[in-house]
């Protein structure tokens, strides 16, 4: 009699498949473009940290609340903002993978079917030319001593946050000043592998 083993999938096996799967390179992706697809989600990612961590280290003194309807609490608010920026961050990646090319196995209806060109280069040229506006100007009003909302900013701001505060703000949010050109190269380098 003959004994059949079978071979169970080393621990984290099958996550790690997936994991390699969604960030290994199409054929004829350049190396810079890769690499550019890859460092999208890292320059979005410590404005999110410094946005959950200042909600979680605030004093009390300040009104976070802003405009937020009151079914919601400002930290959820937060984190949401947070994880959704860096998903629409992470979908560079899909310029560079094969899930960019031809949709995955688990999307109903169009799975194995190419991805459209265009369906992927307008909506990333869109991005590209958003995100590039958003931060560009929030930087150069920043700089104005003008906030978001367009009124001006106290005269000892952001000196009225501390300065660790305020330069752990900057140094955050700064990384967002190249996400824009870094989109904008990837999405150019699908559009001109894929044409």
């Amino acid at each position: 009699m003959t004994e059949t083993r079978t071979e169970l999938p080393p621990r984290g096996g099958r996550l790690r498949a997936c994991w390699a799967a969604a960030h290994a390179p199409a054929e004829g992706v350049p190396r810079w473009a890769w690499l550019a697809a890859l460092a999208v989600p890292l320059v979005v990612l410590p404005s999110c940290l410094w946005r959950i961590a200042s909600w979680f280290f605030d004093d009390g003194t300040r009104d976070m609340r802003g405009d937020l309807p009151a079914w919601m609490p400002g930290w959820f608010y937060l984190v949401l903002l947070s994880v959704v920026s860096e998903l629409f961050a992470f979908t560079a990646v899909g310029l560079v993978a094969r899930w960019g090319e031809v949709f995955p196995r688990w999307v109903p209806f169009l799975r194995g079917r190419r991805v459209p060109t265009l369906a992927a280069v307008i909506p990333a040229t869109l991005g590209t030319v958003a995100v590039t506006l958003l931060w560009t100007s929030a930087f150069v009003a920043e700089a104005a001593g003008v906030t978001i909302t367009g009124e001006e900013q106290p005269a000892d701001f952001p000196t009225n946050q501390g300065a660790w505060e305020a330069a752990a703000l900057y140094v955050s949010y700064a990384p967002l000043l190249l996400w824009g050109p870094l989109l904008g190269a990837v999405t150019w380098a699908y559009w001109r592998r894929r044409r």
